[in-house]
């Protein structure tokens, strides 16, 4: 069979075709997730796990589930951990829910962030399943990863998904990833007074005030938190940016809002606190030079990152699996989630995160074979 064959006579291996279940539900971060949960959790009962659904419902209104799948008694020796959600997809892209093999690559909408691993977990879950553990396995899917970790911090807030170590499934290329920077957002919103703008001293301008803010917080990032740096991490110091920025309400009127979000991704060992205690600092001195300025934020993400010794078992294992160094990453994962519920947390998965996100996604299908026999490998390693 050709491996460009037709979606109708694909010639897919069974985890393949796993893979490709998965793929077929639209699991977007706005739809709910039960479908994927409702498709994974009779074959982990049928392996002999205990499983368990924590239900939410997100800001929109829509109903979410993390699913917990254990075997075996005690505090588990071994979490499996991936992400059912998806970014949205361009309706245009035939293959986005249709797993089509090609040159050697699997293409579909989380074909490789993240289900590709999920389907790797559970055929490795499933693998194993005629052998006793001596230690307890535990496999964690969550929903809405995309839009913020919801579902992991949820397992977080309700103390459940603990392990002595933590796989999380990413794209890495089955580079075991060790650490990675935190992601914080704050919305701030810098106030002025309208007027006619044929005479600037009947108000204040909020657009005017706000970039001389602006233009104070990068003389900051670059004189306070660019010198703090870890080498490991490139670049190796505490990013900051405004992607977002709008104010006013017309050509010929003073503006007396401008609001814009400020994004910093923290080096792990600097509080995600940092950049808004520097940032009420700028307010304070702001206001002594111009007793009029008024500007109020927000923080409404302070994600924590990860830095997980690459002297860790777990870390050391994907290594001799694989012969890839541990590295570190820039962008947020669940791991820190895992680790705060006490594990020692890997960020480890088939495919690459350059082309996650995009039309196109792909997952070769060497590396996704590979990945289940790593996983297997590691059931057996921490559970016996």
């Amino acid at each position: 069979m050709s491996d460009s064959a037709s979606p109708s006579s694909l010639d897919l291996s069974p985890l393949e075709q796993r893979l490709a279940e998965l793929v077929a539900i639209d699991s977007t971060s706005s739809r709910p997730n039960a479908p994927v949960i409702d498709h994974l959790e009779p074959l982990l009962r049928s392996a002999g796990f205990e499983t368990e659904r924590q239900r939410y419902t997100d800001d929109a209104g829509t109903q979410k589930v993390n699913l917990l799948a254990r075997r075996g008694e005690g505090t588990p020796a071994l979490a499996l951990v991936g992400h059912t959600d998806c970014v949205p997809f361009d309706p245009a892209w035939s293959e986005a829910l249709a797993l089509t093999p090609r040159d050697g690559k699997l293409y579909g909408r989380g074909a490789c962030d993240t289900k590709a691993f999920i389907a790797c977990a559970v055929e490795a879950a499933r693998s194993v399943a005629s052998r006793p553990l001596k230690q307890a396995l535990l496999l964690v899917f969550t929903a809405d990863e995309e839009v913020g970790c919801v579902g992991a911090k949820k397992l977080v807030d309700a103390k459940r998904g603990g392990a002595r170590f933590a796989i999380v499934g990413e794209p890495t290329s089955l580079r075991p990833i060790r650490a990675h920077k935190g992601y914080c957002l704050a919305e701030i919103e810098v106030f002025g007074k309208e007027g006619h703008s044929a005479y600037p001293d009947s108000g204040a301008s909020a657009i005017f005030r706000a970039a001389r803010l602006l233009e104070r917080l990068e003389r900051l990032a670059k004189e306070v938190l660019q010198p703090d740096q870890d080498a490991a991490f490139v670049p190796p110091y505490t990013t900051v940016n405004v992607g977002l920025i709008e104010g006013g309400k017309a050509k010929n009127i003073i503006p007396g809002s401008c609001r814009f979000v400020l994004e910093w991704r923290p080096i792990p060992r600097q509080p995600v606190e940092r950049v808004p205690q520097l940032l009420e600092t700028l307010l304070v001195r702001l206001r002594e030079e111009e007793p009029g300025f008024n500007a109020r934020f927000e923080v409404t993400r302070a994600d924590r990152g990860v830095d997980t010794s690459e002297d860790s078992a777990v870390i050391q294992f994907l290594q001799a699996q694989t012969g890839n160094a541990p590295q570190t990453v820039a962008f947020g994962t669940e791991a820190p989630q895992l680790t705060a519920l006490g594990a020692q947390a890997v960020v480890f998965g088939p495919g690459d995160i350059q082309v996650a996100h995009q039309t196109g996604e792909f997952v070769p299908r060497a590396e996704l074979s590979r990945c289940a026999e790593v996983l297997e490998a590691a059931i057996t390693q921490f559970c016996g």
